[in-house]
């Protein structure tokens, strides 16, 4: 059965490294729709039309783009110390123990490690803003999907560490669950240990099909939709944006509880020639599925 974390209330951000914030600002505004919501001599913070104070953290850095970590919302302070326990019994790695943050939201930080080296943030009593209201931004962060070479030690981790569990099991994704959500987190089995892809909820399906047009206009074809997704449920439409960051645009995804009964792959088929529930869309580009192995975490 399904639970929702102890520790963990919610993905907040992620934070990646990019060669040109000049570019990635005119892009994540102008096209993306998200906002400026912080800047400092070296990063930019994006925040969406929800409280959090930002969904994107973008750091200058020469070369290819790379993730830094991925920041969630911890349910307490004292969550933060559980956490940083529960890392280190699972074969982590405490790289921060709990203190003030120092980046833009503030809060209480700590910052962890799996054994593979992904990097994960938890932070707590940071900086809510008031929602703003307009139908083409980005709500939140919807999910953020982590390739693995060995999904089943990934997924023991974050179940033990973080207090995650899995809502379903396909053949190529375990779907990691902390909250109300299906999935806010989602392991990809892969051979390698980078970032597939970050999810930006949309406030309706009609917003993620005019941000596909819009992206279109801007030079970034869809690479993967429309469709709607099997587990999660969720409409979706992806693209690479600028340094090979694979984004999509997604709503309605699936609000369980702790009655959800975890789906196995048998459960997860496809007609022959079919990757979503809808069929409208080919499967995801070559040139997806390789953006989806070319941001790896900062050593």
């Amino acid at each position: 059965m399904t639970h929702a974390s102890s520790l963990v209330s919610a993905l907040r951000s992620v934070a990646l490294t990019v060669p040109d914030l000049t570019l990635a600002e005119d892009f994540f505004t102008r096209t993306w729709h998200l906002q400026v919501v912080a800047r400092t001599d070296n990063a930019l913070y994006f925040r969406g039309a929800g409280s959090d104070h930002h969904l994107l953290a973008l750091h200058h850095a020469p070369g290819a783009a790379q993730i830094l970590y991925i920041t969630l919302r911890a349910r307490s302070l004292n969550a933060l110390a559980l956490a940083a326990q529960r890392t280190a019994a699972a074969g982590g790695h405490v790289l921060s123990p709990t203190a003030p943050s120092t980046e833009p939201g503030g809060g209480h930080a700590i910052t962890l490690a799996d054994p593979d080296g992904r990097v994960f943030r938890l932070v707590y009593d940071d900086e809510q803003l008031d929602a703003i209201d307009a139908p083409d931004m980005p709500l939140r962060l919807a999910h953020v999907v982590l390739n693995s070479s060995h999904v089943e030690d990934t997924r023991q981790f974050m179940e033990a560490a973080l207090d995650f569990s899995m809502s379903d099991r396909t053949r190529i994704m375990a779907f990691m669950r902390c909250n109300n959500d299906h999935h806010s987190v989602a392991l990809g089995d892969t051979d390698n240990n980078a970032l597939n892809h970050i999810a930006f909820l949309m406030p309706d399906i009609d917003a993620v099909m005019r941000g596909g047009g819009r992206m279109q206009e801007a030079g970034f074809p869809i690479e993967w939709g429309p469709g709607r997704h099997g587990p999660g449920d969720n409409a979706f439409n992806y693209f690479i944006g600028p340094f090979d960051v694979v984004i999509e645009y997604t709503a309605e995804v699936e609000q369980i509880d702790d009655s959800y009964q975890t789906g196995q792959p048998s459960d997860w088929t496809w007609p022959p020639g079919r990757v979503d529930q809808w069929g409208i869309s080919p499967p995801p580009s070559a040139r997806l599925k390789e953006a989806q192995r070319a941001v790896v975490f900062a050593s």
